[in-house]
């Protein structure tokens, strides 16, 4: 891998712990059938993402207004990682570029960057609303907005469909390992690494420079 110029975050399930029922109620509200039996918030997250891109078609008015309202339910009960801002601080101190990439709307990710995240640790927030789409689109107009190269991009995710997403964009995807079981199941699709704490990015940064110098890692 080359040296790493950005790294590319979707809040849910990598920043922080959300809960689950919001996107349950919105994938039965807006799709119909049983609600799933997951607890975990990001995989409810993407799978409803997958419900919505399958759909073909944007949200109408009230659709929006009821996502938007439990999304940001969903980010105001979120729960950060300790291990986040510190790891974040860091990093930004190495000149890494820093930036959100999310499929929430852009009233969710501003809820929970303002009780969770200090501003100035992020180059850029891009959001559904802001990028206009879904999954793919957030990524793409993060690396276009801050001229980042995919193959010197990370994309920080939980799930198979992020690392699958990543690929789709050229990034490369870093598996944040939150559950062992799943992880060894996910390793399977070949992410590019994968960390347990937030602790290990810097380093595991780090590490990719010294590679790509010759240098040996301290």
């Amino acid at each position: 891998m080359q040296p790493i110029e950005g790294i590319l975050f979707e809040p849910v399930g990598c920043l922080a712990e959300f809960p689950a029922e919001p996107f349950h109620e919105i994938s039965h509200r807006l799709f119909g059938g049983r609600k799933q039996a997951s607890k975990s918030g990001s995989r409810t997250y993407w799978h409803l993402l997958n419900l919505m891109e399958a759909r073909g078609r944007e949200l109408n008015a009230s659709e929006r207004e009821l996502t938007e309202s439990l999304e940001v339910q969903a980010a105001d009960t979120a729960s950060l990682y300790d291990d986040v801002v510190p790891a974040l601080t860091e990093l930004r101190a190495m000149g890494t570029k820093l930036l959100v990439a999310s499929s929430l709307s852009n009233a969710a990710i501003t809820h929970f960057l303002q009780r969770s995240v200090p501003d100035e640790l992020f180059t850029d927030v891009w959001d559904r609303d802001t990028s206009a789409g879904i999954k793919t689109g957030p990524l793409k107009r993060a690396l276009d907005h801050a001229s980042l190269r995919p193959d010197r991009t990370l994309f920080l995710t939980d799930t198979a469909e992020g690392i699958n997403t990543a690929k789709s964009v050229g990034v490369q995807s870093i598996l944040m390992m939150n559950d062992p079981d799943e992880a060894k199941r996910l390793a399977a699709l070949d992410p590019a690494g994968g960390i347990v704490s937030f602790f290990e990015l810097p380093d595991f940064v780090r590490l990719l420079l010294a590679r790509s110098s010759g240098r040996t890692p301290c």
